[in-house]
C-alpha cells in the first residue's frame, strides 16, 4: 500500500536506477511457516519484488525451452497434481499396465536452496544470458542472500524458484540422457526414476548422488533415499500411488479431518478431487459443517 501511494514515482525511480546500474536488492523480512513442516521464508520488500517479476518476465522464457518436459516445478501447465499424474503413466507403462514388477526410487536434495552455489549458478545463468547489465543484474539478486559465504538462494523470491530449475536442469539432463532414463521427473528439489530392479534402483540413486556432488556441489538426504514397488505405494507430492488408486497421504488425511474449516475448505476438497478420496470428501465436508 505504501509503494502504492506513489506508484508512478516509485516505478520510474527504479527504472532511473536500474538503467544507471544504481540499483542495490534491500534486505529481506525472515519469519517461519509451517506447510506442514517448518520452512523458513525471507520476504524481499515491493520495490526488490517488482524487480524479481520484471526480471522472470523477460529471462524465464529462453529458459524454459531447454528445461526437459518432466519438470514441474513453477512452471506454466505443470504443478504437483500434473506430476502425479505422470507418474501414475510412467508406472502404468514401465510396469505394462502392472504385468511387471517395476520399483521406483525417490530421492530428495538436502538443503537445497541453502547449499546451492553463486558461482555455479551464475555459471548456469551466464550460458544463455549474453547481456552485461543483465548480468550483473542477476549478481546482484543472488549476491543479497547467502547462507554461508557464496551459497544459499532463499525461500520465498520468485527468481529462487526460476534458478532451482535452472541449477537442476544439469540434473535431470544427466539423468534422462546420461543415465538414459525415460522414466523420471523431479518437483523442485524431490526426483523419482522407475527401474526394473531394488538393485538397479540403488544404483540409479548413487549415480545422481556422485553427479550431484562434482558438478553441483550437493548432495542426496540419505535418509530419503526410498524404493519402493507401486503395489507398496509410491509416496509422492502429498499423494500416495497404489495400481488400483491415487490415495493422500495419511499424514495428510488426519490434518485435514483435524483442522478442516471453512476458510480452508475449498483448499482440502481440491486436493481430494484428484485422488481417489469420496469417504475423505464426505468427512471433511461434514467436520467443517
Amino acid at each position: 500500500m505504501v509503494f502504492e501511494r506513489n506508484l508512478e514515482d516509485n516505478l520510474f525511480a527504479l527504472r532511473d536506477d536500474l538503467l544507471a546500474g544504481r540499483y542495490r536488492h534491500g534486505a529481506y523480512h525472515r519469519f517461519v511457516v509451517f506447510d506442514p513442516k517448518q520452512r523458513t521464508i525471507h520476504k524481499a520488500n515491493v520495490r526488490d519484488r517488482v524487480v524479481h517479476q520484471a526480471l522472470v518476465n523477460v529471462i524465464e522464457p529462453s529458459f524454459e525451452r531447454q528445461f526437459i518436459h518432466d519438470s514441474y516445478s513453477c512452471r506454466i501447465g505443470k504443478g504437483t497434481h500434473a506430476a502425479v499424474r505422470r507418474l501414475r503413466l510412467f508406472l502404468r507403462q514401465a510396469s505394462r499396465n502392472g504385468r511387471k514388477t517395476v520399483y521406483a526410487v525417490k530421492c530428495d536434495v538436502r538443503k537445497f536452496f541453502d547449499s546451492v552455489e553463486h558461482g555455479i549458478l551464475i555459471g548456469l545463468l551466464r550460458r544463455r544470458i549474453h547481456d552485461r547489465r543483465l548480468m550483473d543484474l542477476l549478481r546482484e539478486i543472488i549476491g543479497s542472500f547467502s547462507t554461508r559465504p557464496g551459497k544459499g538462494i532463499p525461500l520465498g523470491n520468485l527468481t529462487s524458484q526460476l534458478f532451482a530449475n535452472v541449477y537442476l536442469h544439469e540434473l535431470d539432463w544427466f539423468v534422462k540422457h546420461g543415465l538414459r532414463v525415460h522414466h523420471c521427473l523431479r518437483y523442485c528439489d524431490d526426483f523419482v526414476m522407475l527401474a526394473s530392479s531394488k538393485e538397479r534402483a540403488f544404483q540409479l540413486a548413487e549415480q545422481a548422488d556422485a553427479f550431484l556432488g562434482e558438478h553441483l556441489k550437493l548432495r542426496l538426504h540419505p535418509n530419503k533415499i526410498i524404493v519402493r514397488t507401486w503395489k507398496q505405494g509410491i509416496d509422492f507430492l502429498g499423494y500416495v500411488l497404489l495400481p488400483q488408486a491415487t490415495i493422500l497421504r495419511t499424514k495428510t488425511k488426519k490434518r485435514m479431518l483435524r483442522l478442516g474449516k471453512q476458510e480452508n475448505l475449498t483448499s482440502y476438497l481440491g486436493a481430494c478431487a484428484h485422488a481417489d478420496a469420496f469417504e475423505l470428501t464426505r468427512a471433511i465436508l461434514m467436520s467443517a459443517s
